[in-house]
């Protein structure tokens, strides 16, 4: 009778897994230091500590890693918990929200990221286009599913839901993001952010509360 052994099918893939993490973060410190033209797949290997033989299992050029790097992002970004409870009133939730999301947008290394994605759109455009469908415009519909709900018993007068939660956010980031992602500006204090946010509150609701 022959002993039963377990698979190393298992072992194999968490050993791919890690290196493919450690591609990964090397790649990534790469492309923010260098941005995407400046990056080189023997720069990225050095940053990663593997060889490039060892890169190029993984990914077949540059391209590849960025957009592995990209959908990374998106993924993360959209773990994010904005506080969107039906039943929460209008007022406190914005508020709230638009902090929650400057922070998010202006945190270090976040400008670069957008920096390096806005940089190589016009050339690759599919990695621009999912960028912003996955992070921005899925934002944006679930704060205009929140507004849809306060519409319905009259807490709020919207017909276009999905632009006003657009402009709500456009003016979150008045004066503060592009500063910051021009790097003209360090990245705003909490006391600023609540200051611009407080002020995009009181103009969103002066226009859409229901009278």
């Amino acid at each position: 009778m022959v002993a039963a052994t377990e698979s190393p099918l298992h072992l194999v893939s968490e050993e791919e897994s890690a290196k493919r993490r450690q591609i990964l973060d090397g790649a990534r410190k790469v492309f923010l230091n260098l941005g995407f033209d400046g990056a080189s797949m023997g720069e990225i290997a050095r940053s990663a500590g593997v060889s490039k033989g060892t890169l190029y299992v993984y990914f077949a050029d540059k391209s590849r890693l960025f957009e592995a790097i990209v959908e990374e992002e998106q993924l993360e970004q959209g773990k994010l918990a904005f506080n969107l409870d039906p039943a929460r009133d209008v007022e406190t939730t914005l508020r709230e929200f638009g902090r929650a999301y400057i922070q998010v947008l202006c945190r270090p290394g976040g400008g670069s990221a957008v920096r390096t994605v806005m940089a190589i759109a016009e050339r690759m455009p599919d990695v621009g286009r999912l960028c912003y469908e996955h992070v921005l415009e899925k934002t944006i519909s679930r704060l205009a599913e929140y507004l849809r709900v306060h519409v319905k018993p009259g807490d709020l007068a919207i017909d276009d839901c999905q632009l006003a939660a657009s402009q709500f956010i456009e003016m979150c980031k008045a004066t503060l993001f592009l500063p910051f992602v021009f790097q003209a500006a360090p990245a705003p204090s909490a006391k600023r952010i609540e200051e611009v946010v407080d002020s995009a509150t009181r103009m969103f609701l002066a226009a859409y509360r229901a009278k």
